[in-house]
């Protein structure tokens, strides 16, 4: 299983958005914006971030709802929205950060973003989820 330390350095060298240490050992870097590359991959396959371990540029609500749900164990973020700490503490998720922000920005980065916005109050992140996925 690669190590977390592994995959960070990763995401800093080769400038990826995301960086996924798979269950099965494979190590694996995307370059979409957004939680994208996170949908992507649980669009091919639901199950594939059980027991993964995660880096990412940035991890808000939305983002964590949705890996908390998809199984990962682990998240490292140079970003970490304020929205994104209940969830994964609730789900007892360890995480680790760079900065702590009081929100993800929006792309203009002049207010929050509409999904984070959207979501910022919802307890069910089986419902964040299921809108973000399964829509």
């Amino acid at each position: 299983m690669p190590r977390l330390e592994d995959l960070k350095e990763i995401l800093h060298e080769k400038n990826a958005s995301l960086v996924v240490g798979y269950a099965n050992g494979e190590v694996k870097e995307y370059y979409k914006n957004r939680i994208n590359d996170i949908k992507d991959i649980l669009h091919e396959d639901e199950s594939a971030l059980k027991g993964a371990i995660i880096a990412d540029k940035v991890i808000g609500k939305v983002a964590s709802s949705v890996l908390v749900v998809a199984g990962v164990k682990e998240i490292y973020t140079d970003v970490l929205s304020r929205y994104a700490v209940p969830v994964l503490e609730e789900n007892h998720i360890k995480y680790e950060y760079e900065k702590l922000v009081p929100y993800v920005q929006n792309n203009a980065k002049d207010g929050m973003c509409p999904m984070e916005n959207k979501f910022r109050d919802e307890k069910d992140i089986h419902i964040v989820y299921n809108e973000m996925i399964n829509k």
